[in-house]
C-alpha cells in the first residue's frame, strides 16, 4: 500500500469518526451544554467531504491544475476558523469545570481571555510582511493554532491537577473534551514545528498527526457512547482555601454597601490624646485640692 493510499484511508476513517461523534453528540443534546463545540463539530463534518474531494482532485490533476489552489484556500480557511472556535471551546470547558465556583469562574474567564489575547499577539509578532501571501496565510494559521494549542494544554493540566478539588470525575464529558483537545494540540505542535520546510501530505509527521486526531476522535466517541457519571456536589469546609478564594473572586468588581472606614492611625492618635488629657486634668485637680 502506497503512502498516499494510506493517508487517504486515514482521512476517510477520520470523516467517519467525525460523523459518528456528531451523531452521538447531538443525540445526547450536548450542543446545549457546549454550543461552541457543536459549531466546531458541524464545521468539520461539513468541510471534510469538500476537502477530501479537493484532495483527490489535486492528486489526479483535475480542474486544469487549479485543484491545489482550491484545496489550499479551503483547508486554511477551515484551519483558521477551527483555531478561533477552539478558543471558545476551551472557554466552555473551563467554565463547565468551575460551574460550582461562580466567583472563580468569572475571574478565571477574564484571565483566560487576556491570556489568549497575549498569546495571539506574541505568536503573530514574528510575522514578516515581505513574503508571498500564501506563505503569510500559513504563518497566520499555524500561529493562531499554536496559541490555542498552548491554551488547550494548560487547560488539560489545570483539570488534571484540580479534578479532586472540583469533584470532576474522569468520565465527565468536560474532562473528555479537554483530554481530546490536549491530544489534538500535540498534532498541531508537530505541524507547526515543520512549518519552516516544505512538507507534503505523505511525510511521516503527517501520519503521526493524523493518528493523534483519530485517537482523539475515538476517545470522544467513547465518552459520548458511555453514560456520563453524575458530578458529585462540591462540599467544602468553612475554612477551605478554595472557598475563601471563591469569595474573594466574587467580591472583586462588585460594589456592595459602603461603609466609612477611618484609618487606623486616626484611632490610635485620638486615644493617645484622650489619655494625655485625662492625666493633665487629674494633675490640675490634685494641685487645686492641695492648694
Amino acid at each position: 500500500m502506497s503512502s498516499q493510499t494510506a493517508m487517504s484511508l486515514m482521512a476517510v476513517v477520520e470523516f467517519a469518526l467525525w460523523g459518528v461523534f456528531g451523531f452521538l453528540f447531538w443525540t445526547r443534546k450536548l450542543h446545549h451544554r457546549f454550543p461552541a463545540m457543536g459549531v466546531y463539530l458541524a464545521l468539520h463534518i461539513a468541510a471534510m467531504p469538500i476537502l477530501l474531494f479537493l484532495f483527490y482532485a489535486q492528486a489526479r490533476h483535475w480542474f486544469n491544475d487549479h485543484a491545489f489552489s482550491m484545496y489550499f484556500y479551503a483547508y486554511f480557511a477551515v484551519y483558521i476558523t477551527s483555531a478561533v472556535l477552539l478558543f471558545f471551546v476551551c472557554l466552555e470547558v473551563f467554565r463547565s469545570a468551575l460551574s460550582a465556583f461562580s466567583g472563580l469562574q468569572r475571574l478565571g474567564t477574564v484571565v483566560f481571555r487576556w491570556a489568549a489575547l497575549v498569546s495571539v499577539i506574541v505568536s503573530l509578532s514574528t510575522l514578516s510582511l515581505d513574503q508571498p501571501y500564501t506563505r503569510m496565510i500559513t504563518h497566520i494559521a499555524y500561529g493562531l493554532m499554536r496559541s490555542v494549542s498552548i491554551l488547550e494544554l494548560c487547560l488539560l493540566g489545570f483539570l488534571c491537577l484540580s479534578m479532586n478539588a472540583l469533584r470532576l470525575p474522569a468520565r465527565s464529558m468536560t474532562f473528555g473534551i479537554a483530554l481530546g483537545l490536549g491530544l489534538m494540540s500535540s498534532s498541531d505542535f508537530i505541524l507547526a514545528s515543520f512549518i519552516s520546510r516544505k512538507a507534503t501530505m505523505t511525510d511521516t509527521f503527517q501520519f503521526v498527526c493524523e493518528a493523534l486526531i483519530l485517537v482523539s476522535l475515538g476517545m470522544w466517541v467513547a465518552y459520548c457512547a458511555v453514560p456520563e457519571l453524575a458530578r458529585q456536589p462540591v462540599m467544602m469546609p468553612l475554612n477551605s482555601t478554595i472557598l475563601r478564594w471563591n469569595e474573594i473572586a466574587s467580591a472583586l468588581g462588585h460594589t456592595g454597601t459602603q461603609v466609612a472606614v477611618q484609618p487606623a492611625g486616626g484611632f490610635v492618635l485620638t486615644d493617645v490624646e484622650r489619655a494625655v488629657e485625662g492625666v493633665l486634668i487629674r494633675n490640675l485637680k490634685s494641685r487645686e485640692s492641695e492648694a
